[in-house]
């Protein structure tokens, strides 16, 4: 496929995009520059190689992207690549309504304007994003990449160049459980993650949306899925869809910014995080990206 050009949204914030692509230090499934993002995908059951150059310099706000596809290119593959790009860089979701809203906001005025443009970068694919959900469940950061790594390694497939693609979801129901137990893995965690993997190849849960298959159907389906709760749904929902309204009041961190703002001793309660969080519909997502990046400040691009 020769280059093309992407257009990005004025004030496009570069680096939060590329700082959440460099989590994984060892670099198996993405590969970041400072001005360069590098992934392998599987495209309509191919590997490939997205490749997206970044110059402020002389081309600012746009993005110059390649696909290196093992195998023959298809109009379906060229699909998901539409939709792959939306969401490795953030495009899904404008964050402008949210600053609009909240402006004039005691608690997240001041946060907005210290963030303006903050975006909420998702994962490549909905499966990723929700297998990412599962998998960050009660663990740190660090933990939980190794074990993305490990779920990778173990049923992702090289592409040419030698960078992973990220599993689909029949390639993880064809694994055993003691794959992933033997490799970190706490038993409930792989469980979850193989039996979500087998209801979606199987069909019994599709996670596309349609006219016949709300955001709020996929919602329901997931949580009757054991090992999955409405932290998981909310947090798969936001990498996964860009949804504009994930409540978050189940994230310690989010809980942590809240401490923050409010001037208290400790954590809001669950309750009480839902109720605040509740004023900023339906712009929660919104809400819960400026709470995380006010634990972690960083200037504008």
């Amino acid at each position: 496929m020769k280059p093309r050009t992407l257009k990005l949204p004025p004030h496009y914030r570069l680096q939060d995009v590329l700082a959440f692509h460099r989590r994984d230090s060892e670099s198996v499934a993405e590969q970041v520059g400072e001005q360069s993002l590098r992934k392998g995908l599987l495209l309509d059951g191919r590997a490939a190689l997205l490749s997206i150059e970044f110059d402020a310099a002389h081309a600012p706000e746009s993005a110059r992207y390649q696909l290196e596809l093992d195998g023959s290119t298809s109009a379906a593959a060229q699909k998901q690549l539409d939709d792959v790009l939306h969401s490795v860089l953030g495009l899904r979701l404008d964050p402008q309504p949210f600053c609009d809203f909240a402006a004039d906001d005691a608690l997240f005025g001041a946060l907005t304007r210290a963030q303006p443009g903050l975006r909420v970068v998702q994962s490549a694919t909905l499966f990723e994003a929700l297998t990412w959900a599962i998998i960050g469940q009660q663990i740190n950061l660090s933990f939980a990449i190794a074990l993305r790594r490990t779920l990778i390694q173990q049923a992702g497939r090289q592409h040419s160049s030698g960078l992973w693609c990220y599993p689909d979801a029949a390639a993880v129901a064809a694994l055993e459980v003691e794959a992933l137990t033997s490799r970190k893995f706490s038993r409930a965690k792989a469980e979850t993650v193989l039996r979500l993997a087998r209801l979606v190849a199987d069909g019994s849960l599709t996670l596309e949306l349609s006219a016949s298959n709300s955001i709020e159907q996929v919602s329901e389906a997931l949580l009757a899925v054991k090992g999955i709760g409405p932290w998981t749904v909310n947090y798969g929902m936001l990498r996964g869809y860009g949804y504009a309204d994930c409540s978050l009041h189940g994230d310690v961190a989010v809980r942590a910014a809240l401490q923050h703002l409010l001037g208290e001793d400790s954590k809001p309660e669950l309750a009480l995080t839902e109720q605040i969080l509740a004023r900023y519909s339906p712009h929660r997502t919104m809400a819960a990206a400026h709470l995380w990046a006010s634990l972690h400040p960083r200037s504008a691009d």
